[in-house]
């Protein structure tokens, strides 16, 4: 099958030319969705792929460190085509509701980004190595399981409840209630100095880059001279 070319005739969703459409019997679908909390801040991407019959085949989620909203996008359709790739996934149709990612990979807009830039090549190598590769714009409404995934990610990375309570196993008898397991660790107190506009904390912590967490302070008073 010859590669689809971006240039087919037809409007898009936001006006430009739409990609000739191909048999939705032969290609795979790619929800993409990347998200971050501060831009830069904590971010993650979320990805659902459907096979030739429309039925869910894989959901993609992953935290990937202090990055912005682009980066986080990028990311995520980098991860359905390597998804793609690695099945022999020979038509894959792409649907992000990122325009800017979008008109990218279809080389409507430059990229400017000294961060987007590598991933956009990396992109853009990769879906030349389908038979056929559609990438189209959707509203964020049409998204929605993307996304839910991408906020997962960056919840269960924060300690936030995604969705039921756990319940943990135990030896104990049948006739005993389950515990529910605790959804978040205790907190721990540490010591600070606050010098000069910064907190500097009194004890080595290791946190994952991007870790957002409560500070709660509580003064002491001077020591008499």
């Amino acid at each position: 099958m010859p590669r689809r070319s971006s240039t087919s005739r037809g409007k898009g969703l936001f006006g430009d030319t739409a990609p000739e459409p191909t048999p939705a019997s032969v290609a795979f679908r790619a929800n993409i969705d990347g998200g971050s909390r501060g831009n830069p801040g904590p971010a993650a991407y979320g990805v659902v792929i459907r096979d030739t019959r429309g039925e869910i085949v894989a959901k993609l989620k992953k935290y990937i460190g202090r990055m912005t909203n682009n980066v986080a996008e990028y990311y995520g359709l980098i991860a359905a085509l390597d998804y793609a790739e690695s099945h022999r996934v020979k038509a894959i149709r792409i649907e992000s509701d990122s325009e800017l990612l979008v008109k990218q990979m279809r080389g409507l807009y430059k990229v400017k980004s000294a961060d987007l830039q590598p991933l956009f090549e990396r992109a853009q190598k990769m879906s030349k190595a389908f038979e056929s590769f559609r990438i189209e714009h959707i509203y964020r409404e049409q998204n929605r399981e993307a996304d839910a995934l991408a906020n997962e990610a960056l919840n269960e990375v924060e300690g936030k409840v995604t969705g039921a309570p756990v319940v943990k196993k135990t030896e104990s008898s049948s006739s005993k209630k389950p515990e529910l397991a605790s959804s978040k660790p205790e907190p721990r107190k540490i010591q600070a100095r606050f010098r000069g506009g910064v907190l500097y904390l009194l004890e080595d912590v290791e946190l994952p880059d991007g870790m957002v967490v409560d500070v709660s302070i509580h003064l002491r008073p001077k020591p008499p001279a």
